[in-house]
């Protein structure tokens, strides 16, 4: 049962496909200074920008033909700011989320894949010590293993574009310059430069500077293609997992049966505990067996609160909001892993769950803000910050602090006391 203490917000309509894309985006860049200029207007025309910033382009070392062939032509697009600046399906609750995104066609397409090409994701494990149900969950959400990309841009517009943008310019000033270099040392070839709106590249959407910097030759082929050969977005992105600080051996979510009643403000993704003392305090796995009794760390992950889906979330999930920022992908990301390596689907929880909308988050943020507690900025999404600000303010008005708001929350905040 979910219930709000707000109006519902009006239904969407659920396309067949959700393609996330756009994820390493954030990886880059503080969520909470990006929201905050999220009505910002860039100083100045696109013309001068691109003038003064061909500047930077030379002294990068890119050659004259380079900039000729690449940086000259390109062109401000609108259509990429008004994608970057749209409200996302990034908003909607952790249960909302991985239900639209850990689809049954992508559970079946990965294990088919993970079957079909073991031998290529045992070679992968061994060189970078990620298992293949890691790899092939972001893969599946970033294109759906290819299927998501069959509309594709000359990346360098939409690059120059959000450059020039007055949100995020050093991040994506960076992803140009990177793939000037890509051309210019003739890695991938001009025509070849394609990619998502955003200037991602691939099937596991890297941006041009992880392509630059991490992309491997899986096929031993001479060359990297991101979008034809398995064995090079294997590699790559076991690569790039691996340099975010995956551990080889380690586990990185379990889902977990929590009591009634606990030490509830001990629930957060910043405080490790070993396994042993969680089973100390009554967490026992999905199946009711007792955890083991070893001092290998885990934060106790509450993403719908108390009453929600309860995860042990281990060291190696530190690199999912790596990847992304949304706490939502990060857990949705890492959960698809484990029901790819034969994990049941998530358990409902202990309890009536209440669930908030876009608005209605917004709404909570700005109590939150009136209260003194920071949240990082208004943006309707319940982000690691947001979720701090919840957990002060259940603490000082002496409500269970699972770091997740509620009713009585948002009472006690309207009363200010």
């Amino acid at each position: 049962m979910h219930r709000s203490c707000f109006r519902p917000a009006r239904a969407g309509v659920l396309t067949l496909f959700i393609f996330v894309g756009s994820s390493l985006v954030f990886q880059l860049a503080s969520a909470d200074a990006i929201h905050a200029k999220t009505n910002c207007k860039p100083s100045g025309s696109f013309s001068s920008w691109k003038r003064s910033f061909r500047q930077v382009v030379r002294k990068n070392g890119i050659s004259d033909r380079t900039i000729r062939r690449a940086y000259d032509p390109i062109t401000y697009d609108p259509a990429v700011i008004r994608r970057d600046r749209r409200q996302s399906f990034f908003s909607l609750s952790f249960l909302e989320f991985s239900k639209r995104l850990v689809s049954n066609h992508r559970i079946r397409k990965g294990g088919s894949k993970l079957k079909q090409r073991a031998q290529l994701f045992r070679r992968a494990e061994k060189r970078f010590g990620v298992p293949g149900p890691v790899i092939t969950a972001f893969w599946a959400l970033e294109s759906d293993f290819g299927i998501g990309l069959k509309k594709q841009y000359l990346i360098f517009n939409a690059l120059g574009t959000l450059a020039y943008d007055c949100r995020r310019p050093d991040l994506f000033g960076e992803q140009l310059i990177a793939a000037l270099k890509l051309v210019d040392s003739g890695r991938i070839p001009y025509k070849r430069m394609v990619g998502s709106w955003a200037g991602e590249i691939g099937e596991t959407q890297f941006l041009p500077s992880h392509v630059l910097n991490h992309a491997v030759d899986g096929d031993g082929d001479g060359a990297i293609d991101l979008y034809n050969s398995d064995a090079d977005v294997v590699f790559s992105t076991a690569a790039f997992i691996r340099h975010l600080g995956w551990r080889a051996g380690e586990p990185w979510l379990e889902e977990v049966r929590i009591p009634k009643r606990m030490r509830w403000r001990e629930a957060d993704l910043t405080i490790l505990h070993p396994r042993s003392q969680w089973a100390e305090w009554g967490v026992r796995r999905r199946n009711g067996r007792a955890l083991p009794n070893d001092r290998l760390p885990a934060s106790l992950l509450l993403p719908m609160g108390r009453n929600g889906p309860a995860f042990l979330a281990y060291r190696n999930f530190r690199i999912y909001p790596e990847w992304n920022k949304s706490l939502n992908y990060a857990i949705t990301a890492a959960y698809l892993a484990t029901r790819l390596a034969g994990a049941p689907r998530y358990a409902a929880g202990n309890g009536p769950i209440e669930t908030f909308s876009y608005q209605n988050i917004k709404q909570i943020q700005q109590l939150l803000n009136r209260n003194g507690f920071d949240t990082g900025g208004v943006d309707g999404k319940l982000g690691a910050k947001s979720r701090a600000a919840v957990k002060a303010a259940q603490l000082r008005f002496g409500l269970p602090a699972d770091s997740y708001p509620s009713t009585a929350l948002v009472r006690r905040l309207r009363r200010g006391s």
